[in-house]
């Protein structure tokens, strides 16, 4: 039987109280301080149980001059049914979002419902080439609640949020041949992820062509150390991509290709609850640095700030701020 880690809610609440207790040699220490150096134990399977998730992604573009020229911030609500999609996960996209600016907050009508079943796989694609295995078909031809179509641009970003939602998880999983958070026995502990120079495609039907990628650099895992996550006891975990660089390509006409090249360096940190190893919380900041080339065209040069905040909700919240809308 995999070791359970357990005693963690006494350490914080000793810390908390700031207890100290004399330890040998007359250094003092918390009390609990053998527990906080304990070996870890994160190879433990998830729990069963339904989760619910809130995500909001927030992009806002400078120009050269330093000046915000564009901002869209997309937000969603997801339920997992673990194991319902034998042998992955089912999720459901409650409700998705998306706003530019300060306009109104529009939804999209079609990923309101929309099912699909995530696998944890050794590789980065599928059967058919889609990074994660998210299906490319939903992302075709998107229609806000206005009836209006969404922008190329919008709906490639759409698209990503899945993405982004499973790559925290994947964090926050084992990985079948090593290099992944079960590495991390002790806190303070860094180890390289497996997923570090990378190199996950990001076409996407018609929209993002072939020959697309993103590269990441040296990725990083850190055991921060333990925390109190809305009353949970959570592994605090941090990750940083290291020097990071992407391709994208773009056809809006069969004779015309958009080339955008750039740079990009992301960070943050996972809360993963220790007693139902689900994520908790989890936060992305990301700095993009970019140049597009569009043929008989000057160079436009941009850099993109990218924020991401995810949230372990209960069912009531989710679904009551559902029936709000």
């Amino acid at each position: 039987m995999k070791k359970r880690i357990v005693g963690c809610a006494l350490v914080l609440a000793s810390i908390a109280a700031t207890c100290f207790a004399q330890a040998p040699g007359g250094v003092s220490q918390p009390a609990g301080w053998g527990a906080l150096g304990q070996a870890f134990d994160f190879s433990a399977a998830r729990s069963v149980s339904d989760q619910y998730f809130t995500m909001e992604t927030r992009m806002v573009t400078h120009g050269p001059d330093g000046r915000a020229v564009d901002t869209t911030t997309l937000r969603t609500r997801l339920r997992c049914e673990p194991g319902a999609g034998a042998p992955g996960d089912r999720y459901t996209c409650l409700r998705f979002t998306f706003q530019r600016g300060e306009g109104p907050e529009t939804a999209i009508p079609s990923l309101a419902g929309w099912q699909y079943v995530f696998t944890h796989r050794p590789g980065e694609k599928d059967e058919k080439g889609q990074t994660l295995g998210i299906d490319h078909a939903p992302f075709e031809k998107l229609v806000d609640e206005r009836g209006v179509a969404v922008p190329a641009g919008i709906a490639y970003l759409v698209y990503n949020v899945f993405i982004d939602f499973h790559s925290f998880q994947a964090f926050t999983d084992p990985t079948p041949a090593g290099g992944g958070i079960q590495d991390l026995t002790r806190i303070g502990q860094k180890v390289v992820h497996a997923a570090s120079h990378s190199r996950p495609s990001t076409d996407l039907g018609s929209a993002v062509a072939n020959g697309s990628y993103f590269e990441n650099g040296e990725v990083t895992l850190e055991l921060k150390g333990v925390s109190l996550e809305r009353g949970k006891a959570c592994a605090v975990v941090g990750y940083d991509s290291g020097a990071s660089s992407f391709v994208m390509l773009v056809k809006p006409m069969p004779d015309l290709e958009v080339r955008t090249t750039g740079s990009s360096h992301y960070w943050g940190d996972i809360y993963k609850d220790l007693d139902t190893r689900w994520v908790r919380r989890a936060s992305l900041t990301e700095l993009v640095v970019s140049e597009t080339l569009v043929p008989g065209q000057k160079p436009l040069d941009a850099v993109t700030e990218r924020a991401i905040q995810v949230l372990n909700v209960p069912r009531e919240t989710a679904l009551a701020a559902l029936s709000a809308r």
